[in-house]
């Protein structure tokens, strides 16, 4: 059994509490969900912390993932009662998401902690760049077919997974292009 002494228990509490603090007034000045930055202040503090590199993006992304599904399920019902969730995107989007949360799952046992860094960063581009251009870059004026709205659904639920983020922050970007 791994025992852990208690200063280092103390250190991680109050490392994790100070990013969570930071990812919290860093995602709502940008407007950007929480582990967009969440993922990064982990990255920052495990290291600081000297967790493996081998396992520490695993981790960064877990721990997001952890306490992502809950605040997302939230946010998705508060939503939904204001009237701001389209329902047939939801029923076209959800089993491919899931499927690609599967996907992404399962990569995540095996795949190098590079994968997750480059993930991450393609992430982080499509959306900054979303960010920047806003309105003016647009696909489309309508959603596109079906086939293609389940493609999308997989993309964010792969993507989620392998970069600790909820579905959210990349749904917006692809609905709003």
């Amino acid at each position: 059994m791994l025992i852990v002494p208690p200063s280092e228990l103390l250190w991680l509490a109050i490392a994790i509490l100070v990013a969570g603090l930071f990812t919290g007034i860093l995602a709502g000045l940008f407007g950007v969900g929480g582990g967009a930055v969440m993922v990064p202040a982990l990255y920052e503090v495990f290291r600081l912390l000297d967790v493996p590199a081998d396992v520490r993006m695993q981790l960064c992304v877990g721990t997001s993932l952890a306490i992502i599904v809950p605040t997302t399920a939230r946010s998705y019902f508060a939503h939904r009662a204001m009237g701001a969730v389209i329902p047939e995107v939801v029923g076209l989007w959800a089993p491919p998401a899931v499927l690609g949360v599967i996907l992404g799952s399962l990569m995540a046992a095996w795949a190098p902690g590079d994968l997750f860094k480059i993930a991450f960063g393609i992430f982080a581009g499509f959306v900054s760049a979303k960010m920047l251009v806003g309105r003016t870059w647009s696909l489309g004026v309508s959603l596109p077919g079906r086939p293609a709205q389940r493609f999308f659904g997989f993309l964010t639920g792969l993507f989620s997974a392998l970069v600790g983020v909820s579905g959210g922050s990349i749904s917006n970007a692809v609905l709003t292009l």
